[in-house]
């Protein structure tokens, strides 16, 4: 027996295959066995590839959704909050779910009337504001959410997670404005 393992291995010394026929045996399956993968598969690399590429279309996916619905970020506050007392005072799941959706249409018609109604351009930034100011939040932690995987200093976290609130909020802003400006051009021509 210990023949056959000196004659399978001509790089093992004939002494040691004798004296661990065992080790030596193990040792050869699992040069065999390392040996015969020699062919890569392709499956590994294309969903790697495949992950980072929905990882970013899924990151844009809610980036978008973040930018387009920040101008209902206010109202959305105010119906989940009506909503939230609505239920606390017994009006049941039916009256809370009513009473939050018409606090939050009644808050999002209040500020377009406000924006087309008011003329003066200091009251128009106040009540826009008032409109921006909550969609900074959910810019900021969502920002965070997504610089706190790509480095690992916290000051740059922070830093760019106030970027991302500015961001938010500046398109925010230019939503409301255009809302404004809709109203505008509407009045004027009805006016002409």
């Amino acid at each position: 027996m210990t023949g056959d393992f000196a004659s399978a291995d001509a790089r093992t010394p004939a002494g040691f295959t004798r004296a661990f026929p065992l080790l030596c045996c193990a040792l050869r399956q699992v040069v065999v066995e390392g040996a015969n993968r020699q062919s890569h598969s392709l499956g590994d690399t294309t969903m790697i590839i495949l992950g980072i590429l929905l990882c970013v279309a899924a990151i844009g996916i809610l980036c978008w959704l973040l930018f387009t619905l920040a101008i209902v970020a206010l109202p959305l506050f105010v119906g989940i909050n009506a909503s939230t007392w609505a239920f606390n005072t017994g009006a049941g799941w039916p009256g809370a779910i009513l009473v939050g959706i018409l606090a939050a249409g009644f808050t999002l018609g209040i500020g377009q009337i406000l924006l087309g109604v008011i003329r003066p351009m200091w009251a128009k930034l106040v009540i826009a504001m008032v409109f921006v100011a909550p969609a900074m939040v959910p810019g900021y932690h969502a920002t965070h959410g997504i610089a706190k995987h790509m480095m690992p200093s916290e000051i740059w976290q922070i830093v760019f997670s106030v970027i991302g609130a500015i961001a938010v909020g500046a398109m925010a802003y230019l939503r409301v404005a255009g809302i404004a400006a809709a109203d505008q051009s509407g009045r004027d021509m009805v006016q002409a």
